[in-house]
């Protein structure tokens, strides 16, 4: 029995389910490595390739931000975009239960339930831009604008300004 060449990820079949058009790019990889390892071992440029972090607020509702992957969350930023008081960084072995993905292949396309989710407000300047695609070995190239609509983002500033 011939084997399909991609495995189609949650994220992929939600974003060819609302016809966003995307680009899959694979790499080899058994354990979690962080983005910056990832966009060198693809040739990447670092802006242009961003990171998804949970956290809980101090409601304990979950939120999902996307931020470049060089760059820091700033928790009093982020926690004010989403009407919190605080957010503090989801623990690792949560991730699973939270999202249904794993530390290294955490989306904010498709997760368990629909978080509330912000992108940094810089990666509307961009054309494309990159995020893990659901598993690990899987980053998804797409445009800020459709992954807002993908996860029901809105953009906003939540980086630390160095």
């Amino acid at each position: 029995m011939a084997k399909s060449k991609e495995t189609k990820t949650n994220a992929m079949r939600i974003l060819e389910t609302k016809k966003i058009p995307y680009t899959a790019h694979t790499y080899e990889c058994d354990e979690f490595i962080d983005g910056i390892q990832i966009a060198d071992m693809l040739g990447l440029p670092h802006e242009k390739v961003y990171k998804t972090l949970v956290t809980q607020g101090s409601s304990k509702n979950y939120f999902v931000f996307v931020l470049p992957i060089a760059e820091e969350l700033d928790m009093k930023k982020a926690a004010k975009s989403v009407g919190e008081k605080s957010v503090a960084m989801l623990h690792v072995k949560d991730i699973n239960a939270v999202t249904g993905y794993i530390r290294g292949g955490c989306t904010a396309i498709g997760m368990k339930k629909q978080y509330v989710t912000r992108i940094e407000q810089s990666a509307q300047k961009l054309e494309k831009m990159i995020v893990s695609g659901g598993k690990l070995g899987m980053q998804l190239e797409l445009s800020p604008q459709d992954l807002a609509a993908a996860s029901n983002a809105e953009f906003a500033d939540i980086i630390v300004n160095s």
